[in-house]
């Protein structure tokens, strides 16, 4: 059993670990970054609106949980119900 115990450890210690990442592109220009410029997650609607200033446009919100969408110039703000989920910035 011991020596069951320590073949695992050493195949667990020198196996390649796999590491991924998942990019989110919507409309085929976006994807999630995190900028200081940029509403952070959990902040609220309110924050937003007094550190960035009204949006060029408000998407209404849709589904369940409900997600909007608010506009900027460079960037989108996603919500669910009145909280940051992520800011995204156009390329």
């Amino acid at each position: 059993m011991k020596k069951i115990s320590i073949t695992l450890l050493v195949i667990t210690l020198f196996s390649p670990i796999a590491t991924t990442a998942d990019v989110l592109n919507i409309d085929g220009n976006r994807s999630v970054v995190q900028n200081a410029n940029t509403p952070v997650r959990g902040m609220s609607k309110e924050q937003v609106l007094s550190r960035f200033g009204e949006p060029n446009s408000r998407r209404a919100a849709v589904g369940d949980p409900p997600i909007a969408r608010w506009d900027y110039s460079g960037f989108s703000v996603y919500f669910e119900y009145n909280i940051v989920l992520h800011s995204l910035i156009r390329r």
